[in-house]
């Protein structure tokens, strides 16, 4: 019996099953927990509409700007939508782990990660993002607004003094990182370059990503705003190989700490599922847009919406 040829799943077919999933899911998870009021009229599904697009629009800004989306997820929404913190910053792990986890696969094919560095400064901040999940959700409200307006402030206060570099000079490794055996040559398949690196401060290095770890966790923002410098900057790792390998070391703290907020039950689908959702289809524009836009331009107008939404959260966690 002659068999009809299989077709082809169309690309739209999964994101409008998390989509449908999403509106099936919204009125029994947001009337049980009671953290989404309806508007006027009872249209719950605007404010699910309203956080694609909110986050659409953020992704495709995110990207040329070179931050994660959780860094701008978590003050905007947190600060202008009626969603308790803890959803928010449960949705905003998601979204810095979606993100990463869709480049982690080209990236190690293309060998732009090592994993000798990865591994254990992924393993730092993965056990220290938990204790950081537990703490955030122990922790008042109003505190954890007040600590997430404060830590977006810095944030932008850090983008806007920080200085990379694109080859860090290390005239000797350390004794830890020998030991681990911790170097490389960093191939860069634009350039056509082929540089050795080897990596200094190690211990310090997985101390500092310990503190990230912690900091990713309790507001739920990621880490890959830290990540880089503390990679490049402090261990002496080569930029483009920090960035790259900072999307991995991400994608693993983010999955540790995001399942303790599911097992809290800190995570909504109407919440997580538009936000992931949107947050990648901008990204996706937004590094189409990287090769036309001004990245130095992009990146004033984000530090300019940190402040507004670092100043918006801590004013929110103080009372006014």
């Amino acid at each position: 019996m002659p068999t009809l040829p299989r077709q082809p799943t169309p690309r739209w077919l999964p994101a409008a099953g998390l989509l449908a999933f999403a509106a099936l899911a919204f009125p029994l998870t947001a009337s049980a927990a009671g953290v989404v009021p309806a508007p006027a009229g009872g249209s719950w599904w605007v404010w699910a509409l309203g956080t694609f697009v909110a986050c659409f629009f953020m992704g495709i800004a995110a990207v040329p700007a070179g931050v994660g989306g959780g860094v701008l997820f978590v003050p905007i929404v947190s600060g202008f939508f009626p969603f308790h913190l803890d959803f928010v910053r449960g949705a905003g792990l998601l979204v810095a782990m979606a993100s990463t986890l869709a480049a982690g696969p080209s990236l190690l094919r293309n060998g732009m990660v090592n994993l000798r560095l990865v591994m254990p400064l992924a393993l730092s901040s993965s056990l220290s993002s938990i204790a950081g999940a537990m703490v955030g959700l122990a922790l008042p409200a109003w505190l954890v607004q007040t600590l997430l307006g404060t830590a977006i402030l810095a944030i932008a206060a850090l983008m806007i003094a920080m200085r990379k570099s694109e080859f860090p000079h290390v005239p000797h490794p350390d004794p830890l990182s020998r030991r681990l055996g911790i170097h490389g040559v960093f191939r860069d398949p634009i350039a056509g370059t082929e540089t050795p690196w080897q990596v200094h401060r190690t211990a310090t290095g997985i101390v500092l990503f310990l503190a990230i770890g912690f900091l990713g966790g309790l507001l739920g923002v990621g880490a890959g705003w830290a990540n880089v410098p503390g990679l490049n900057l402090m261990m002496g790792v080569p930029l483009k190989l920090a960035a790259a390998s900072s999307s991995l070391i991400l994608s693993i703290a983010s999955a540790s700490a995001t399942w303790y907020y599911l097992n809290s039950g800190a995570i909504l689908p109407v919440i997580a599922v538009p936000s992931v959702i949107g947050m990648m289809m901008g990204a996706r524009i937004g590094a189409h847009l990287l090769t036309v836009l001004n990245p130095a331009a992009v990146r004033r107008l984000v530090i300019a919406m940190l402040l507004f939404a670092g100043a918006r959260a801590l004013l929110k966690g103080l009372g006014y």
